[in-house]
């Protein structure tokens, strides 16, 4: 409870916790907040703009929300595809309407959504992307992946950094130096460019998720080697306690007094280092969905839905595209200032915040 109460009195701290918790939420009940699903696509719409939403109605009173469908049309003059929107019929915003079918968090069969629209009203809160995709949807599908990466590399990184650093401090010696030297190895290989190539290689029929598995893996086997060489630069140093030194009296077994007394002493340490190096595998997975060497269409991620906004015809006429950035920017950010705060109340011999 003090950890909680001296982590919420940073204000910055608090906000990018309040920040990552809503994130996780939202994609946590997708299916249930996006109004359409992952799948649903509308070529008609192709690069449709926001959906304009309206309090106030012709006569300058209140009203409930509605908003217009678009009409797609050819402008001559201006040689392209423009959409107008169509007057004639209101459709008004909806709590709870009936939709496309799914399962509320995997289990419950329903075709309830948060909101969305009555008698074939379209509702693009962000536009539509080349397909006629809903982009609001495909964001909160997309975050699944994009803000779960991580976590799942973790999962392989630090138990396996763990042990390796505590086997190698503890021992020390020779098999110290060979450890090292191993980890060493992995350290000096250029990992973005190691992702490319391996991403490269996979085979092309594999599905997203075969390949979301790997991209985890991959992330996981290039990134304990610096972990645990600083959990061994910890252990030489605990190894050394008295409490340490009893239980070798005592005949306590050296992988006991490895996993039981030495690394827990690394604890905050390691709460550290987890919370700072999530926005890194989440910049690694969306860089290689943005290069096309990721997750693939149509299957979506914040990386590979970036990827449509490279055009510089997209940045200027259809900014929309843009969210996915803007989304990777704050969640990254907040990971960072989350990291920061974390390491400040648990590493008191570290730099004072400013």
């Amino acid at each position: 409870m003090e950890f909680i109460k001296k982590l919420f009195d940073d204000k910055f701290a608090k906000a990018a916790f309040l920040i990552l918790s809503i994130l996780y939420l939202l994609i946590i009940f997708a299916d249930f907040i996006a109004p359409y699903s992952s799948n649903y696509s509308n070529r008609e719409m192709s690069y449709a703009p926001p959906s304009q939403i309206y309090t106030i109605n012709e006569k300058g009173k209140l009203s409930r929300p509605y908003t217009y469908n678009y009409i797609r049309k050819y402008d001559p003059a201006l040689m392209q595809t423009v959409y107008k929107q169509d007057r004639c019929k209101k459709h008004y915003l909806r709590l709870l309407p009936k939709g496309e079918g799914y399962k509320f968090l995997g289990i419950i069969p329903t075709h309830r959504h948060l909101f969305g629209t009555n008698d074939g009203g379209q509702l693009y809160l962000l536009g539509t992307d080349i397909n006629g995709r809903d982009v609001f949807s495909r964001l909160l599908f997309g975050g699944r992946i994009s803000m779960t990466v991580g976590f799942l590399s973790l999962l392989i990184v630090f138990p396996i950094g763990l042990l390796y650093g505590g086997i190698s401090g503890y021992f020390g010696g020779i098999i110290d130096t060979l450890m090292m030297r191993f980890a060493e190895a992995i350290m000096a290989i250029p990992s973005f460019y190691l992702l490319i190539i391996l991403a490269a290689i996979l085979p092309s029929g594999m599905t997203s998720v075969q390949r979301f598995a790997l991209i985890v893996v991959i992330l996981a086997l290039i990134g304990w080697a610096g972990f645990a060489r600083v959990v061994r630069g910890m252990v030489l140093s605990i190894k050394q306690e008295d409490f340490v030194q009893a239980e070798k009296v005592i005949g306590a077994s050296t992988l006991r007094i490895i996993l039981k007394h030495i690394i827990p002493q690394t604890t905050s340490y390691v709460i550290i280092a987890m919370t700072l190096s999530v926005p890194s595998y989440i910049l690694a997975e969306s860089g290689l969905s943005f290069l096309g060497l990721g997750i693939q269409q149509p299957d979506a991620s914040w990386g590979n839905m970036l990827k449509e906004a490279q055009e510089f015809t997209n940045i200027l006429y259809r900014p929309w595209l843009l969210a996915p950035g803007g989304l990777i920017f704050i969640a990254v950010l907040s990971f960072n200032i989350l990291g920061d705060a974390i390491r400040d109340i648990l590493d008191p011999k570290g730099e004072v915040r400013r």
